[in-house]
């Protein structure tokens, strides 16, 4: 297993829209297991392929405190299934440093193939509907800063760009 290299705000290639993945294969499950491997490292509850610039509809995703629940999503399609929104604070290990509340559905019904590209589907709520919303915006290219005014996402995107010149 390897740990990958997190793409952080503004890269460009946050933006990038993955592709479906057409078959799961040895090779979508080493990257399926170098993304548990940089998730847990860095650490987070949950990573996009997006993030670790391979642009396919993979994430990764473990809310224990223990790294008990590892799950995987492959080509996630998400339903909203209440109008009822849930405000959460969130992070994001593509925007280190920064928590922002963003207002998502509270429960969503998830279809997805899992690491052994069985089919299944779940009804998400709570922070695992608020966790799946966040890593299925980024196979979209979106971030959570989006969510946020254009003064607050220019802000983050400022402190984010001296700190990467200072690091540079």
């Amino acid at each position: 297993m390897a740990i990958l290299n997190i793409l952080e705000f503004p890269d460009s290639r946050l933006r990038t829209l993955a592709k479906p993945v057409d078959a799961v294969d040895d090779g979508i499950r080493q990257l399926v297991d170098d993304m548990f491997e940089t998730m847990y490292e860095a650490p987070g509850i949950g990573l996009a392929a997006t993030q670790v610039n391979v642009h396919k509809r993979v994430v990764v995703m473990d809310l224990s405190e223990d790294r008990s629940e590892p799950r995987v999503f492959i080509n996630p399609e998400l339903e909203p299934l209440t109008e009822e929104m849930d405000q959460y604070q969130e992070g994001c290990l593509s925007v280190p440093g920064f928590y922002e509340n963003v207002d998502r559905p509270q429960r969503v019904k998830v279809k997805a193939l899992g690491r052994d590209g069985q089919p299944y589907e779940l009804i998400a709520e709570g922070l695992l509907a608020v966790c799946i919303q966040h890593e299925c915006d980024h196979l979209n290219g979106k971030l959570f800063v989006d969510y946020l005014s254009n003064l607050k996402r220019d802000r983050i995107k400022k402190k984010l760009e001296k700190l990467h010149k200072q690091n540079a």
